[in-house]
């Protein structure tokens, strides 16, 4: 159930203290992708997981408003990004995970949709299921399942999904070009270290991977493999002692 699309007494009658909070990016995907490609791909994760979750359980599961900006500044130099820094993401996250608590539903997995975000929420969650009044763990969905096609940045994975969840915002006539100016794979690496901070050092136009390559058919798979990862985790996070 979306928080959102919901009435209150709905939310009051729910029989679960789970919950679930989509957080993605608003940033550019190179010339054939919309910019809200991370929110996109992590709310159809959330819906699917929590729709497996019922299907398993009876049980819904609120979905919160999914937060549409992160930290992304590595592609501020592509029109249209937005970002914020890191301590305002892990306190936005962090209140509105203190939110559903305050309504009982203290066990919280934040399912995100983009990298820049991941390692500010494994240290966050940490933080909110030590000090505060809730259990919450992250679900990065592209790390979640097992696929042959390439993640990329605006590649086959990411363009698969949003071929099969919302087709008519992917530009297909942008997609041999997004290929072309694209880099084969993230940054400038030397000694194991990532020389390029931005995204603009390594691609012309911010891609990484051939968006050419994932279907719809295979975006499909995808969303239905992430539902099945979610949902495996929602019954262990729901089965999991609180730590003291």
């Amino acid at each position: 159930m979306h928080l959102s699309e919901s009435t209150w007494p709905e939310v009051r009658d729910v029989d679960t203290d789970l919950a679930l909070v989509p957080v993605g990016s608003t940033e550019q995907h190179g010339p054939h992708a919309p910019l809200g490609t991370d929110m996109l791909t992590a709310e159809a994760a959330a819906v699917a997981g929590a729709e497996a979750y019922r299907d398993e359980t009876g049980l819904d599961i609120p979905i919160a408003p999914t937060i549409p900006v992160g930290i992304a500044a590595e592609h501020r130099a592509f029109d249209g990004t937005l970002w914020v820094s890191p301590d305002t993401f892990r306190a936005y996250v962090r209140e509105t995970v203190a939110s559903l608590a305050h309504h009982g539903f203290d066990r919280v997995v934040i399912v995100n949709g983009h990298g820049g975000n991941t390692d500010a929420l494994r240290e966050l969650t940490g933080e909110i299921s030590r000090y505060d009044d809730a259990y919450a763990v992250a679900f990065t969905w592209f790390e979640g399942v097992d696929s042959e096609l390439p993640m990329g940045h605006g590649g086959a994975r990411e363009t698969a999904v949003l071929r099969h969840v919302r087709p008519g915002l992917v530009n297909e006539d942008e997609v041999e070009a997004a290929n072309e100016g694209a880099n084969e794979g993230w940054g400038e690496w030397v000694a194991g270290v990532n020389l390029a901070h931005d995204s603009a050092a390594f691609t012309d136009n911010g891609v990484v991977g051939d968006p050419s390559d994932g279907t719809a058919e295979q975006g499909e798979r995808l969303v239905d493999d992430a539902a099945a990862a979610l949902c495996e985790l929602l019954g262990a996070v729901d089965a999991r002692d609180r730590p003291e």
